[in-house]
C-alpha cells in the first residue's frame, strides 16, 4: 500500500501478481487476470476503492491505481499483443 507520503508501492517495470481472490461482493478485478503476473506500466494516483463504495463503506479506502500490462498469450494461450488493465493497489502483490 502507498505510504503516508503517497508514494506508490510499485513503479513502471515492476512485476506484480494479481491476487487470486473471489470475494463475495463487488470487485473490479477481472477474472481473466486473477492470479496472473503482469508488469506495471504507470501509477495513476490515488482513487477511492470501488469495492468499498459499492458496499457502502464510508469513507472508502483510497489507493493508488496502476495500469498493469499482461501478455495476451499468458491470459488466453494465444495472441502476440498485450492487454492493459487498471487495478487498485490492494488487488496486487509483488512477485
Amino acid at each position: 500500500m502507498a505510504d503516508d507520503t503517497g508514494t506508490p508501492a510499485y513503479g513502471p517495470g515492476d512485476r506484480v501478481r494479481v491476487r487470486a481472490v473471489d470475494p463475495p461482493h463487488h470487485t473490479r478485478v477481472p477474472r481473466y487476470v486473477r492470479g496472473q503476473v503482469g508488469e506495471v506500466v504507470e501509477a495513476h494516483g490515488a482513487w477511492p476503492l470501488p469495492d468499498d463504495r459499492v458496499r457502502g463503506i464510508d469513507p472508502p479506502r483510497v489507493e493508488t491505481v496502476y495500469s498493469v500490462r499482461f501478455a495476451a498469450r499468458d491470459l488466453w494461450g494465444t495472441g502476440g499483443h498485450t492487454v492493459a488493465v487498471d487495478l487498485w493497489e490492494s488487488y496486487l502483490e509483488p512477485c
